[in-house]
């Protein structure tokens, strides 16, 4: 079991004091208990899951198209801001299968992740992502079940943002990456099948929101622009969003961009 690596970093939903591992549970100095599931991470959510969290079919096309290597680029484009040396905490909110967390983790020994979703199913897959890195069920919007000052690197990949929580657990000196979407991310696809549209100032709304706790360092544009079959394009519209909507899927191949912005923020 991988939760052990994050002995010193969790913290009790409900009074916010450390918790402590015991056998299969862990404890807080006020009594709150929380079991660790037999699959091997702690639930620390503090309510019922939200209708849109990922589903197995969603992380199953998830896994189909980051082992097909589709969003590598994302992968390089993260080992150019995160070091190689000196990351001790990584942590990632809206994980899913904990894919990127574990590359940067394994390129980075003895750096520990912590693998944070509010998915039940994303996170038994998390919890086999790799041996360095431990999985726990958290809805951000409620919360960070972290310490104060615990966290190296934050990696926000296509996932929710709580820019108040993000402060409060990051190191002086630690970093927040976010990984956004870019208006023309899928375009082909959107226009084609009708799916879900992305903001054009998108980016500026990240920059105004995230602005007021955290400090701006640098944004890096990634793209590719591939041809891909038909299977996997149907695999990217059923990872995400647009799986909630019963989408019309691709039936042929095409060439499709594939367009993210990564944004670096410290502490102010």
């Amino acid at each position: 079991m991988n939760l052990h690596v994050a002995h010193d970093l969790l913290a009790c939903p409900h009074c916010g004091q450390a918790l402590t591992p015991l056998e299969r549970r862990w404890v807080c100095p006020s009594g709150h208990s929380f079991d660790v599931a037999r699959q091997g991470y702690l639930n620390l959510s503090n309510g019922p899951e939200p209708a849109n969290a990922d589903t197995v079919e969603m992380l199953d096309a998830r896994t189909r198209v980051q082992s097909a290597g589709v969003f590598d680029f994302v992968s390089r484009g993260l080992d150019e801001v995160v070091p190689l040396t000196g990351v001790q905490t990584v942590l990632e909110v809206g994980a899913g299968t904990g894919h990127y967390l574990a590359r940067l983790v394994e390129d980075r020994p003895p750096a520990r992740g912590l693998a944070l979703d509010v998915s039940r199913t994303a996170a038994r897959r998390a919890a086999k992502a790799h041996h360095r890195v431990a999985s726990v069920v958290a809805d951000v919007w409620r919360g960070l079940p972290l310490l104060d000052d615990t966290i190296d690197v934050l990696l926000c990949i296509f996932a929710p943002r709580n820019p108040v929580e993000f402060a409060r657990v990051l190191r002086p000196d630690g970093r927040v990456i976010v990984v956004t979407p870019a208006p023309e991310h899928l375009r082909e696809l959107r226009q084609a099948y009708g799916l879900l549209g992305l903001e054009d100032e998108k980016h500026d709304r990240l920059l105004a929101r995230l602005g007021e706790h955290l400090a701006h360092e640098r944004t890096l544009g990634l793209r590719v622009s591939t041809a891909l079959p038909a299977d996997v394009l149907a695999d990217l519209v059923r990872m995400g969003p647009n799986a909630h909507h019963a989408p019309r899927l691709p039936d042929a191949d095409q060439q499709v961009q594939l367009a993210v912005q990564l944004t670096v923020f410290r502490l102010r």
